[in-house]
């Protein structure tokens, strides 16, 4: 383990409290000594007080102890390009030092088990907050910050909003690339179904009050059943006289098989078998529909 340990004459550093080692490069610590150490680091942590040189060199030396473990959780998260790893890691960071001053050793739990969520939760945190709503080529990404800012400078000129083709002659693109992009700007930012419906419609105050998944639209599971009975229709045609009665007395009158053969003069046994070749037969049909 490197720790870069002074002489015992160096635990009386300025800001080093007594029993604490003094670590010069607290991040180059193996992963599994941070975790040895940090139990010590976090034991005094409990006792000193906040603001002090002591203090605050604990704390710190914690937090570059088990920067391994921010590194372990962006990990997770590469795929999202090399650009932003450095983002990443720095938000991890922040979900860090939330665990260590959260942690308790009373908990008795591994703090890398209590800190990982924090830091994988701030991480999930920063790409809700900063990324687009839905995948957006990153040209048209772009485009959107120079659009923005070509809107503002316009506006301020005319007076008024930019046409396409002024924004087009401004940023010398053409009006087919400006409307890709402006159509592109929607999906930086999803709209709630929890905001108010519009009310400036002919509809006036019949709305009012109502939000948009107020008067969203969802499917209707009667129309399924709509559905199947039409296809179904045809296929019942093609039966012989005694099947559709058996259909009829099983799911029409709701009759059971014991009584169907009772009906029928036939046994249980021969019932459930005629059911289910009927059925069989019904199914087969229904899927192979166009």
């Amino acid at each position: 383990m490197t720790t870069h340990t002074a002489p015992a004459a160096t635990a009386e550093r300025a800001g080093s409290p007594d029993g604490l080692p003094w670590i010069e490069d607290a991040g180059r610590i193996a992963p599994r000594d941070a975790r040895k150490l940090s139990k010590l680091f976090f034991d005094r942590l409990q006792v000193l007080d906040e603001g002090t040189p002591e203090h605050q060199y604990t704390r710190n030396t914690l937090i570059e102890m088990n920067l391994s473990l921010v590194r372990f959780a962006a990990g997770r998260f590469r795929s999202r390009g090399s650009g932003e790893m450095e983002d990443i890691v720095q938000v991890g960071t922040i979900g860090l030092i939330k665990a260590i001053d959260r942690f308790d050793l009373a908990r008795e739990v591994e703090f890398t088990s209590f800190a990982v969520p924090y830091i994988v939760g701030e991480i999930k945190r920063f790409f809700r907050d900063t990324t687009w709503s839905v995948h957006v080529p990153r040209r048209l990404q772009e485009l959107r910050v120079d659009l923005a800012k070509a809107k503002e400078v316009l506006a301020a000129d005319l007076d008024r909003d930019a046409t396409v083709r002024e924004l087009a002659d401004h940023l010398g693109l053409g009006e087919k690339e400006v409307t890709e992009g402006l159509v592109a700007a929607n999906g930086y930012t999803a709209g709630s179904l929890d905001i108010p419906a519009d009310t400036s419609g002919p509809a006036g105050g019949a709305t009012a009050g109502r939000t948009y998944a107020d008067v969203l639209g969802e499917p209707d599971p009667a129309m399924e059943t709509v559905e199947n009975l039409n296809a179904l229709a045809p296929l019942l045609d093609e039966l012989d006289t005694r099947e559709r009665r058996i259909i009829d007395m099983r799911f029409g009158q709701e009759m059971t098989q014991a009584q169907i053969g009772d009906e029928l003069g036939i046994s249980q046994m021969h019932v459930s078998r005629l059911l289910g070749g009927i059925l069989r037969s019904l199914r087969s049909g229904m899927l192979t529909q166009d």
